[in-house]
């Protein structure tokens, strides 16, 4: 064939496939080019290299109006409507039989392949020995046990090897907040006892130990509640007898402590011991004003004069915060849907708040005699904070499958919403809530009301008290801890309990992960990808793919904030749907970073390439 007429019939394959939104490409799963000729609906795991126009048999291509991944008709009842389609519920498997610590508050750290856990100094004696060696006297536990306590309280976990290293906390950080800083380190605030005003920075290296002061903070923070601001300095906001709130700088203990007074968390904390507004959910809005919630009510909070800029409508029903424990979470922002030149606070964002128990439940599970457990909220309330015409006048309610109290709200790569964890009665504190909650739930919140809720399939280790989950890079769920006991209770040391404190690791694998969908699946080549984003500027992503065809409008980017997750509520969670400018016939992605740390506080996100519904494994981005 001449020259020429090879041209020519090159640029009209080009032109075809860009306008039917395909993208193909014809290299062996080596990269290398395959020395039989395959149908042109092969793409080959360095994508995109080289298209081969001269096939000579013809292959029909998949029907335009449907995803027609390689001509296969996808499987029914998936996740994403217009994607890729599975039965699949989900799958558990045991991680580690033993971590030696119970997980009762977790971070997933940037860079390392690591999560940080900790529970508390004051509760008794874990199942692992601090290494290298560091014992203190022993405050809680048995009376049989040693007066000495030599175990560890915090632990460094690899999410891929389960391998374990021990960490050193000195004050104790029992219902403490926290959060990653812009740098990527751990900040701690607040906790029990010794650890009321502490502050505690981890820095994600090798060998490296938590740096603290146990007097930077001005007010005590136990049960309270971290927020990133838009210039990467932190917000606390309340905790017990904490009727206001701090902002603390990211990367140093030593600085002087300001207060501001919340009247708001006065005036939403229940008496009679009941309180039912600990850790407050606190979400940042794109105006720079806050979301803060606490117990049934809800305001829109200038952090930096204490204004209340606006007062929400209540949350019918009941109790929502600690301890009747319900889950919250910052609905996915999609900045895809903005216009370029748009108004930036056109955005719609929405809130979720689900599950629960009465007012009176905790005094009924914890405070009188005999114990009462109520059977915890169905219910969840969803309201629109901004966009879309302003805050709306009414929070929209929807029952989920099952109640659930304590249990955990994850927000996943693909934009669903992952529920798990907790019990169907009582409430949060030791021994106050029954029947543990099994089943996951899976929320898809751009369907239709009614059809959003799925269940999954359900675990067969109880989560109860102080239990904890993490989204991991590969999209897979860290799941860990439960400890309902005052401390370590466990059969081998002839302890009498309803249930035991839970040491085992699970991980959780998302329908998303169903087998028959990896082949969907794009990977990121992250040595050809941008990492360091600036704010408002275009970026690329480079994608691999072994096998089919990639629909252009199938492929969307999100941007997450891997939160800092305790006692049900995850702070600092937020999930970006990003701008696609333009997906090129290479496999490069060119992506419109977040407008301003209004909408993602500087700092590391996992980003992730969903095709289809499929979410590709995240790397790690930062933003400044």
């Amino acid at each position: 064939m001449e020259t020429s007429s090879m041209a020519s019939l090159w640029k009209s394959l080009v032109v075809v496939l860009l306008f039917s939104g395909y993208i193909a490409a014809a290299v062996d799963g080596n990269g290398t080019e395959e020395t039989q000729r395959r149908p042109l609906h092969h793409v080959g795991r360095f994508g995109f290299g080289f298209l081969f126009p001269w096939n000579p048999q013809p292959s029909p291509m998949p029907p335009f109006p449907g995803v027609g991944f390689g001509g296969e008709a996808p499987p029914e009842n998936g996740g994403d409507e217009s994607g890729a389609q599975t039965n699949f519920l989900g799958s558990w498997k045991i991680h580690s039989e033993n971590a030696g610590v119970s997980a009762m508050h977790i971070q997933l750290m940037p860079n390392n392949n690591k999560a940080v856990w900790y529970d508390s100094t004051g509760n008794g004696l874990s199942e692992i020995e601090n290494n290298p060696p560091v014992c203190r006297k022993r405050v809680g536990g048995r009376d049989s046990d040693p007066p000495q306590d030599c175990t560890a309280h915090a632990i460094e976990y690899d999410i891929d090897t389960a391998q374990i290293r021990t960490l050193n906390v000195g004050s104790s950080p029992w219902c403490s907040s926290g959060g990653l800083s812009k740098d990527g380190d751990l900040l701690s605030t607040g906790g029990d006892k010794d650890g009321y005003k502490a502050m505690r920075i981890l820095k994600p290296c090798e060998n490296c130990d938590f740096q603290e002061n146990p007097r930077a903070l001005f007010s005590n923070r136990w049960y309270a509640t971290n927020h990133a601001l838009p210039d990467g300095s932190f917000i606390v906001v309340g905790g017990r007898g904490s009727y206001n709130y701090e902002i603390v700088p990211p990367d140093t203990l030593e600085f002087t402590a300001k207060l501001t007074e919340l009247d708001f968390l006065g005036e939403t904390e229940d008496d009679g011991g009941r309180e039912n507004n600990l850790f407050p959910f606190v979400n940042l809005l794109p105006d720079g004003n806050l979301f803060v919630f606490a117990n049934y009510k809800s305001i829109i909070l200038n952090p930096y004069t204490g204004e209340t800029v606006r007062q929400l409508p209540d949350l019918p029903g009941g109790s929502r915060n600690y301890p009747p424990s319900g889950m919250s979470a910052l609905l996915p922002i999609d900045l895809a849907a903005v216009e370029d030149g748009g108004e930036e606070n056109s955005v719609v964002v929405e809130v979720l708040v689900c599950g629960g128990n009465t007012r009176e439940s905790y005094r009924l599970s914890d405070l009188l005699r005999p114990r009462t457990f109520l059977p915890a909220f169905k219910d969840c309330g969803r309201l629109r904070l901004s966009g879309g015409g302003g805050a709306a006048e009414e929070w929209e309610k929807e029952d989920m499958p099952s109640p659930r109290v304590m249990g955990d709200m994850l927000l996943l790569p693909t934009g669903d919403v992952l529920m798990l964890n907790g019990a169907k009665a009582g409430t949060s504190a030791w021994n106050a809530a029954a029947e543990p909650n099994l089943t996951p739930v899976l929320y898809s919140p751009d369907k239709e009301k009614g059809n959003r809720f799925r269940e999954l399939t359900p675990s067969e280790i109880p989560r109860m008290y102080h239990s904890v989950s993490a989204v991991l890079p590969d999209g897979d769920i860290l799941v860990a801890g439960s400890n309902t006991n005052a401390f370590y209770m466990l059969k081998e040391h002839g302890d009498r309990f309803t249930f035991p404190t839970e040491l085992r690791v699970e991980k959780f694998s998302p329908p998303y992960m169903a087998p028959e969908l990896e082949k969907y699946r794009l990977e990121i080549a992250e040595g050809r990808s941008d990492k360091k984003l600036s704010y408002g500027g275009e970026f690329s992503v480079a994608i691999e793919f072994g096998n089919g065809l990639i629909k252009k409008d199938e492929v969307k980017v999100t941007m997450y904030s891997p939160p800092f997750t305790t006692h049900g509520y995850s702070m600092n969670q937020r999930l970006l749907v990003l701008k696609v400018r333009e997906v090129d016939i290479l496999g490069r992605i060119t992506v419109v970073a977040p407008p301003s740390g209004n909408f993602a506080p500087p700092g590391y996100y996992l980003l992730f390439v969903v095709h289809g519904g499929v979410p590709s494994r995240g790397m790690w981005v930062h933003i400044q």
